[in-house]
């Protein structure tokens, strides 16, 4: 009898995804803190999960990733909360996605939107919309990171991207930023401040550059 081709890719298929549930169940295990929804891909299996004392990571149902060796990485410091909504993309097959959460800081990215190879560091907040599209090597700061001298100490301030909003690639936005509802930021700009809704920037530091109409209508 001949085999099936097809039969076998799938129950090769099948057996994987199962070894990856086991793989998730220990994680979730050895984390108390860590709530993965069982309708969340199986491939967040390769992640990284570094979780400290008291620190929750939430994510929905929906979430996908690429089946990539330590293709995402969650790092959370003691107390830190991390929610990941529904159907969010963590897009690692470019490269890996880093979300930091300092000890006792909060990130949620909203439903549906896309991280592409890139990293979000806070310190304090940084809150994500609906639809969000930001690009492979952008970074998000919510803080300074360093004092600059004696005088000059280390500056923290949430960053808040609102919904349909999309951040190109090898952006760098700054502690204290607001990127208004549908509004585009071009590739290698830097943003701090008030990125308003329905606008276009571009630059460093990034300025306005135009008008955009609707977004919430885009498909993907």
């Amino acid at each position: 009898m001949q085999s099936n081709p097809k039969f076998m890719v799938v129950a090769v298929l099948r057996v994987i995804q199962a070894w990856d549930r086991l793989r998730l169940a220990f994680r979730s295990a050895l984390n108390p803190g860590l709530h993965i929804h069982p309708g969340a891909s199986t491939n967040l299996a390769s992640a990284k999960f570094d979780l400290g004392p008291g620190a929750i990571l939430s994510i929905s149902t929906g979430v996908t990733t690429e089946r990539r060796n330590l293709g995402v990485h969650f790092e959370l410091g003691a107390n830190a909360n991390v929610v990941i909504e529904d159907g969010v993309w963590l897009r690692s097959d470019v490269g890996p996605v880093f979300l930091r959460a300092y000890a006792g800081a909060r990130i949620r990215i909203g439903p549906e939107t896309q991280l592409n190879a890139c990293m979000l560091s806070a310190k304090q907040e940084i809150t994500i919309g609906r639809r969000v599209l930001i690009g492979m090597g952008t970074r998000i700061f919510d803080s300074d990171q360093h004092a600059i001298d004696v005088e000059h100490p280390e500056v923290t301030l949430p960053v808040r991207i609102e919904d349909h909003a999309w951040i190109a690639a090898d952006v760098t936005v700054l502690r204290g930023t607001t990127i208004g509802n549908s509004s585009v930021v071009s590739t290698r700009s830097v943003v701090r401040g008030i990125v308003e809704p329905h606008t276009v920037v571009s630059g460093i530091p990034a300025k306005l550059y135009g008008k955009v109409g609707d977004r919430a209508s885009l498909s993907d």
